[in-house]
């Protein structure tokens, strides 16, 4: 005898099943906020502790590393500025890192955007809102191609993704140099440096908003709330993020479900490059409002802590920008107000990796144990 199950029966199912996976993602979430949590405080406490062993004053030294920043105004402003930038490199690299890529080429993403962007709010002259989309447009179409070539090497070639972007990133930085010393300085100039973009182009300070000195931090917070809620929906709501979250888990398993792995992977090495690009137009537009040596200094690099600090969830990647930034930032007060190095920023941030780089090998050792069982 047949028996028909009520339609009923069938959405409750599903209604049950969409509940579980919503569930389990607020619980990931909130396992990656404890550990998150759990790394930073482990970090400051080894801090804390080297500053007992080497004869420092710990308490006058942390006091001014952690309230430095928000002692005074312009200092707030300097902090909101280096977060916005640590912000969106931190999301640009999240994405290739969910498909399991190690992509190292956010800084040479950023030099390019930042010649771009500097090229068209210098020389073109535009009306006020197209001065500022047209350089972010052009500098991300830019990002996007130097991400895509490293990310077309990697999926179709199979060439180690580390070294293929640290050279494109020399080549990179190579070539902002010369052009910057030949072609972008005046004749003439003191320093090296290019001319001031046009007005129309510089992005609004929020200290002519809020009428308090915050620095250089400008508009660009806006981009950084609209980057933020753009990668968590490409990771969380399309099939491209669906695929990269699956390549990211098992590539092998995902190539035999039927996904196009080597699109996916080179997709996801632009589309972090045009996030990326982000950042350039950042620190033309609204920090320096020109080109001058060394724009983006190890920036590229610290993004990827802020990344990993975040175990790449695009919702964390604020709250990590944002501490992270402030021990950078802090760090240098410490040294002026409590006469000790920032070197112990560094220690703080070695302590950081370390802990990041032990949870990546637990992890990578739970995954090969389940897999052995597996089969």
């Amino acid at each position: 005898m047949q028996v028909t199950l009520p339609s009923s029966a069938s959405s409750f199912d599903r209604a049950a099943e969409r509940a579980r996976v919503q569930q389990e993602r607020r619980r990931s979430a909130i396992v990656d906020l404890v550990v998150t949590l759990s790394t930073i405080a482990l970090a400051l406490l080894v801090g804390f502790l080297v500053m007992l062993i080497v004869g420092k004053d710990p308490i006058l030294a942390y006091s001014s590393l952690l309230s430095g920043p928000l002692s005074r105004s312009h200092r707030a402003g300097r902090w909101i500025e280096d977060a916005t930038t640590l912000i969106i490199l931190g999301l640009s690299v999240a994405i290739p890192f969910r498909a399991r890529q190690f992509s190292l080429g956010a800084q040479g993403q950023m030099f390019i955007a930042a010649m771009i962007a500097a090229v068209i709010a210098i020389y073109l002259p535009l009306p006020p809102v197209l001065a500022i989309l047209l350089p972010l447009v052009a500098a991300m179409l830019a990002g996007f191609v130097t991400g895509l070539l490293p990310g077309l090497i990697k999926a179709y070639l199979n060439a180690n993704e580390i070294v293929s972007t640290l050279m494109l990133n020399a080549v990179i930085v190579l070539l902002y140099d010369f052009l910057l010393t030949n072609v972008f300085t005046p004749p003439g100039a003191q320093s090296l440096r290019s001319e001031l973009i046009q007005p129309n182009s510089m992005l609004l300070r929020l200290s002519a908003i809020f009428g308090i000195n915050l620095g250089r931090a400008n508009l660009a917070v806006v981009m950084v709330a609209v980057l933020v809620l753009a990668v968590w929906v490409l990771l969380s709501r399309t099939p491209l993020g669906y695929e990269i979250r699956i390549i990211g888990a098992n590539e092998k398993f995902a190539r035999y479900g039927g996904i196009n792995t080597q699109r996916t992977i080179a997709l996801s090495f632009a589309i972090g490059g045009a996030i990326a690009a982000v950042a350039g137009v950042h620190l033309v537009l609204g920090v320096h409002q020109r080109l001058i040596p060394a724009i983006a200094a190890g920036l590229g690099f610290e993004g990827i802590v802020v990344a990993l600090l975040a175990r790449n969830n695009p919702l964390l990647i604020p709250i990590t920008g944002l501490f992270y930034s402030y021990l950078r930032v802090g760090g240098d007060i410490m040294e002026q107000e409590a006469a000790v190095g920032a070197e112990i920023v560094q220690v703080i941030q070695a302590v950081i990796i370390l802990l990041l780089t032990a949870q990546v090998l637990v992890n990578y050792a739970k995954s090969r144990h389940r897999l052995m069982r597996s089969t």
